[in-house]
């Protein structure tokens, strides 16, 4: 004959609610850490140069070319900026359709190209392309 205990028989059991809040807390701090871990690696971009160039200066179109200082030389003459708004200006009023191709030397700056290009379009002009030329000291 059994005899039944009068303190109730407690049974054991796993709880798998705080194993798996454990588990996602684990989970989360590993991708965390390995995140930072995570080496940032960026490329150079060297942007290629043109190989074969024929010479695009003709009467009916302005040649601007910006050196690695910033100033402009229009048709090869060099200029202030006063001066060049002045010369653009009067070169659209002759001609409306009139194109304007802007070089820059490799060492020249965004900005300096960006300024150039403000110059132009204050005078009115609306046809403008950068030129690219060949790299004289080309590997």
């Amino acid at each position: 004959m059994k005899i039944k205990s009068p303190l109730p028989r407690k049974r054991t059991r796993i709880e798998i609610i705080p194993l798996i809040d454990i588990m996602f807390f684990l989970l989360a701090s590993f991708m965390m850490v390995s995140l930072q871990m995570q080496k940032i690696r960026t490329l150079k971009a060297n942007l290629p140069t043109a190989t074969v160039v024929k010479s695009t200066v003709k009467p009916d179109m302005i040649n601007l070319n910006v050196d690695r200082f910033g100033q402009v030389s229009l048709d090869k003459q060099v200029m202030g900026f006063p001066e060049l708004l002045n010369e653009l200006t009067k070169r659209y009023q002759a001609n409306t359709n009139i194109p304007v191709y802007i070089t820059g030397n490799r060492e020249t700056t965004h900005g300096a190209m960006m300024y150039v290009l403000d110059f132009v379009k204050r005078a009115g002009i609306q046809k403008v392309a950068i030129s690219v030329r060949a790299d004289t000291g080309s590997q």
